[in-house]
């Protein structure tokens, strides 16, 4: 593919180190302060790898039976919680790698979870309900039944979650036992992903757009177009842009003043398969994408949604996961055939470039 070539990383990613798990890797994410890297397969099994070396710390076999389906590290990276097709949700020790708690919920898949901003609350999304529990595995508050099976949640802040399902996204106070908003939209809400001041919310849908809704003034817009469900949204740290997937090309929606309305988004376009991940780096304005043909490339974004490359790599096959270090120093990158890639990401002190140096 044009821009990444082989296995060699190019521009700003350099090579670090790479690993392997049993079978399809789903999640990944650094905990500890960044000091280790945590990665999840669907056969149920838990790799923790020194952050740095690669070198293996602990490992973990079928902890969930069926298969494992969700990961949310805890914010102060000592806990964390897993879900999966039994129907249960563990929390974990990190250096451990001790289950400390276990929550049962029936029969069904757990494929949803989230722990608040502050770390207080955990939520849970099981078929027509999201559950919310205190860092101790006890219930703290749960929904009423949801219309059809929720597809998402998320944290606006500490007290306040948001849920989706088909035709509609709800804010609920899970400490007031309140609904706050509610939006209605005729159509499956496939993705969610909220701005950071909460004040955004921006829905994927079966029908190949991105819906959004402004809270402080219940305007809603619709971006059409997509080739593909959007099913991969992500904000920059600051809201000011949107990344979005739905196709090979990466559409980045601004949200600087009256934007998105009547705005032409930036097109990233170096990948040849349809988008498979993205993440944001936790500071400025970094953004990494990942492909179904195993592509990996990072870009410089400016606020009006245009981005240029700074660095690629291959991951060798579908990119399911990925997550930046803390630091936003190292990028790691988990696939389909069970493959752990973890690369160094070094600023040079320039103005950002137009390709691969």
């Amino acid at each position: 593919m044009p821009g990444v070539e082989g296995f060699t990383p190019q521009g700003m990613l350099h090579e670090g180190w790479s690993a392997e798990v049993e079978d399809y890797a789903i999640v990944c994410g650094w905990i500890l302060g960044g000091k280790a890297l945590l990665v999840g397969d669907v056969a149920g099994g838990l790799y923790l790898f020194e952050g740095k070396s690669g070198t293996p710390l602990w490992q973990k076999k079928e902890v969930h039976k069926g298969g494992l389906l969700a990961l949310s590290i805890h914010p102060n990276g000592d806990i964390f919680a897993t879900s999966g097709q039994d129907g249960r949700v563990l929390i974990w020790n990190s250096e451990q790698g001790e289950s400390t708690n276990v929550i049962e919920l029936g029969d069904g898949w757990v494929e949803h979870l989230r722990w608040s901003p502050d770390g207080g609350f955990l939520a849970v999304a099981f078929s027509r309900r999201v559950y919310v529990y205190g860092i101790d595995g006890h219930k703290h508050w749960q929904s009423g039944e949801h219309p059809s099976t929720v597809s998402s949640i998320a944290w606006s802040n500490s007290n306040e979650l948001a849920s989706a399902c088909y035709g509609r996204v709800t804010f609920f106070d899970v400490v007031r036992d309140e609904v706050n908003q509610k939006f209605e939209w005729q159509g499956s809400l496939v993705s969610m992903a909220l701005s950071p001041d909460g004040d955004v919310v921006a829905c994927g849908s079966q029908d190949n757009s991105v819906h959004f809704w402004r809270r402080s003034t219940n305007e809603d817009s619709e971006m059409t177009g997509y080739p593909g469900k959007p099913s991969q949204l992500s904000f920059d740290q600051t809201g000011t842009v949107l990344a979005t997937g739905g196709s090979d090309v990466v559409t980045v929606w601004s949200f600087e003043g009256k934007g998105p309305e009547g705005t032409v988004p930036g097109q990233l376009s170096l990948h040849a398969e349809s988008i498979s991940s993205l993440a944001f780096s936790n500071q400025g304005m970094l953004l990494a994408s990942g492909a179904r043909d195993g592509s990996v490339l990072v870009w410089f974004l400016k606020s009006n949604g245009d981005g240029d490359p700074l660095g690629g790599a291959f991951a060798g096959e579908l990119v399911s996961a990925i997550a930046w270090r803390p630091d936003d120093c190292a990028l790691a990158v988990v696939n389909s055939k069970g493959g752990v890639n973890v690369w160094d990401f070094k600023v040079r002190m320039k103005t950002p470039p137009k390709g691969f140096a």
